[in-house]
C-alpha cells in the first residue's frame, strides 16, 4: 500500500494495481456453452512453458501465450475475440470490486483464527491452557463434533472479495489504478477487478 494527497490535502491510503492490458480470448454463449461469459487473459508467458492446447487457444484468439486466464459473467457490452481491455475501461466508474486469494496464515489456534478470549485466569489449576478452545459441547449425545464448529485450523488462503473500493486515481500510460484502502492478496498476486454493475 501507499498513500496520496487528495485535492483537499487529506492523506488517502491506497493500493496500486496494474490493470491490463487484458485480451479477450473467448466469448462463451448460452447456445454453445450453456452459459454466457467472457474469457480474458493477462500477462506474458514463454511458449516453451505453455501446453500445446493453450498455444492453440491463444493462437485462435490472435495473441501470444498469457499467464492468467479468467472468466467473467454479466457482460452486456458487445465484445469481440482479440479485443484489448485497458485501465481506461474504468474511467467512468467510481466504485470497484476486487477479488483475490487472501494471504495464507498457516495453522492457527482459536484465539488468532476466531478471536476467542481463551481462559482468562491463570490460577486454580489452569496450567498452560490460557489459549485453549474450551468445551466442544458433545457428550453421550451427539457423541461427535457438529459441522461448522469454530476450532483451530488453516487461516487465510481463501477467495476474498473486497467490495465498493473508491477509485483515487487512474494512470492510463502505465495501466495503473489506485484504489482507496487495501485489497486481498500478497504483493505481486493476481486480482480480478470488476465494476459492481454489469459490464
Amino acid at each position: 500500500m501507499t498513500s496520496v494527497f487528495d485535492d483537499n490535502g487529506v492523506n488517502v491510503p491506497c493500493t496500486i494495481l496494474e490493470v491490463g492490458p487484458c485480451v479477450i480470448t473467448q466469448i462463451k454463449t448460452d447456445e454453445k456453452d450453456g452459459y454466457a461469459a467472457l474469457q480474458i487473459a493477462y500477462g506474458e508467458k514463454k511458449e516453451k512453458n505453455t501446453t500445446k492446447a493453450m498455444k492453440g487457444h491463444f493462437k485462435k484468439a490472435g495473441t501470444t501465450p498469457k499467464t492468467k486466464v479468467v472468466e467473467l459473467k454479466g457482460f452486456v457490452r458487445d465484445w469481440k475475440v482479440g479485443d484489448v481491455i485497458t485501465v481506461d475501461y474504468f474511467k467512468n466508474d467510481l466504485w470497484l470490486d476486487v477479488t483475490a486469494v487472501s494471504k495464507g496464515k498457516g495453522f492457527q489456534g482459536v484465539v488468532t483464527r476466531h478471536g476467542f478470549s481463551g481462559i482468562v485466569g491463570t490460577t486454580h489449576g489452569q496450567h498452560d491452557r490460557e489459549r485453549a478452545p474450551g468445551s466442544l459441547g458433545g457428550s453421550s449425545w451427539p457423541s461427535r463434533v457438529f459441522k461448522g464448529m469454530r476450532m483451530a485450523g488453516q487461516k487465510g488462503n481463501t477467495t476474498v472479495k473486497a467490495v465498493n473500493l473508491k477509485i483515487v486515481k487512474i494512470i492510463p500510460e502505465n495501466n495503473l489504478l489506485l484504489l482507496k484502502g487495501s485489497v486481498p492478496g500478497s504483493k505481486g498476486s493476481y486480482v480480478v477487478v470488476q465494476s459492481p454493475d454489469s459490464i
